[in-house]
């Protein structure tokens, strides 16, 4: 065992305090502690974790509890699996994953409660990894499932999602792409939406857009956007709306970059910045009450708008 070094809180509280006990608690098991028995607690010695219980004999002491922060070297190979054991994390997977199974056998109607459900998960799943000390196979597979259930639910609700393809993004200049006629998928999603309004508002302020049932009824004449064969397209780990951002120079601006982050993580998952949710649910709104696809990407580009200005302010120092 190459664990050796172990931190032990121990504590008492008087009986009359019951409410600093349900702290102590409930903040040992925050973090992820086994109780050795009542009032002490063990985890491994890691910074982090020793500051955490340095905060906490603190806070009983000042409380006039008792409270000793030790950190024991222990050689034992058999206490020492003895104690790795306390801290086996096997069934909160189990859990887990029986929840993520359960989403997926009965997909909702709606993609965005879908997503929000699995992000929901995703968090679940780092919080669980965030007391799992010994962390193995079991938090990778895990973190593979919930990336495979990703894709599964932009295979159920896009079917027609473009594939990422490698290659370098080509720098290009916005004046050969003047008053054009940019091609996409009918119905724009996340990355449609915000890619068309990214078009109109910063490359081509005179696009006009056609929407396609068929994308090989796509013009020829049309450059096509967010979708297989289309001149712009996901490439590698980039979106469409991050692939215009750096085909047309528009990475300097942060309030972008912001919006490109906002739009990765809603379209092929990743950590959601804050007014992601909030985003997915207006679009998702709009699409129920919209019917004509010119008047939703109208509808959106005035939020859009107070996106970018919003993560404008964000981004001044």
């Amino acid at each position: 065992m190459d664990q050796t070094h172990w931190l032990v809180l121990v504590t008492s509280v008087a009986g009359q305090n019951g409410s600093l006990r349900v702290r102590l608690w409930r903040q040992m098991k925050a973090i992820g502690a086994a109780a050795l028995r009542d009032g002490v607690y063990l985890l491994p010695a890691r910074s982090e974790l020793r500051q955490a219980l340095a905060n906490l004999r603190d806070e009983l002491l000042a409380a006039d509890g008792l409270a000793y922060l030790l950190q024991v070297v222990e050689d034992d190979p058999t206490l020492q699996a003895e104690w790795r054991a306390l801290f086996d994390r096997s069934e909160p997977y189990l859990q887990w994953g029986e929840a993520l199974a359960a989403l997926l056998a009965q997909l909702p109607e709606s993609e965005s409660e879908a997503r929000r459900s699995l992000r929901q998960l995703r968090k679940e799943l780092e919080t669980i990894a965030a007391s799992d000390f010994f962390a193995g196979e079991p938090l990778e597979s895990a973190r593979r499932q919930c990336n495979d259930a990703e894709k599964r639910l932009t295979r159920h609700y896009s079917p027609d999602e473009p594939l990422a393809v490698g290659g370098a993004i080509p720098h290009l200049d916005p004046t050969d792409y003047q008053q054009r006629l940019w091609a996409t998928r009918a119905r724009p999603w996340v990355d449609r939406v915000a890619s068309a309004w990214l078009i109109r508002r910063f490359i081509d302020p005179a696009a006009r857009f056609i929407w396609l049932t068929d994308i090989h009824a796509c013009p020829v004449e049309a450059l096509g956007f967010d979708f297989d064969g289309a001149t712009f397209s996901h490439i590698g780990e980039r979106v469409t709306f991050e692939v215009l951002l750096a085909s047309f120079g528009l990475e300097h601006d942060p309030a972008l970059v912001r919006l490109g982050e906002l739009v990765h993580a809603l379209d092929v998952g990743g950590s959601v910045v804050p007014e992601g949710i909030g985003f997915e649910a207006v679009l998702g709104g709009a699409r129920n009450r919209i019917a004509d696809d010119d008047q939703l990407l109208a509808d959106i580009s005035s939020v859009l708008d107070s996106l970018y200005t919003h993560f404008q302010g964000s981004a001044k120092p």
